[in-house]
């Protein structure tokens, strides 16, 4: 829960937001590097309104109907504050969804792992050049947080490349 509450107050940080609002930026944007997939924005939102960190207030605007805005309390600010210095020096395991198959890997035919682990590769290669071309266009936006996650993530995926062309060819 402490990376879903990090989420949640960071984006309320940015501003008052609507509960769609947060689910559509985890979907459209966070997902992407950050691996969450919430079903519902709204259970996490009533846990940290209960403990004081959100306030929700209803607002109309035009011939819209009425929707709940959800806002950062100075408690939940100091909260974030406090998760993302946390974060920082956060040294938890990365997991891989390649690493339960390695561990596994002699329960597979050699032909069929290398098979399996080039396939990966060809998906791997896609996948630095889609995060080359959002580097290169990230890099024109202000701030340049995104890019820097980017380029963490390329140089992730690159390193699990060589990886795997090392692996492929000593097999």
């Amino acid at each position: 829960m402490i990376e879903h509450e990090l989420l949640f107050l960071g984006l309320l940080r940015e501003g008052p937001k609507h509960g769609y609002d947060i689910k559509i930026k985890i979907r459209e944007i966070l997902s992407i590097f950050a691996g969450i997939d919430l079903k519902s924005v709204y259970y996490p939102l009533r846990i940290l309104e209960k403990r004081g960190l959100v306030t929700k207030r209803k607002i109309k605007s035009g011939r819209r109907p009425e929707r709940i805005v959800y806002c950062l309390t100075p408690e939940g600010s100091a909260r974030f504050e406090e998760l993302l210095s946390e974060s920082f020096l956060n040294f938890k395991r990365p997991q891989f969804s390649l690493d339960l198959s390695l561990y596994f890997l002699n329960y597979v035919r050699p032909q069929t792992a290398k098979r399996r682990l080039r396939a990966r590769m060809l998906l791997l290669k896609r996948l630095l050049r889609s995060l080359h071309q959002a580097v290169n266009a990230s890099r024109k936006e202000k701030p340049l947080t995104l890019t820097y996650i980017l380029e963490h993530d390329l140089q992730m995926v690159e390193t699990e490349l060589k990886f795997l062309e090392n692996l492929v060819r000593n097999f």
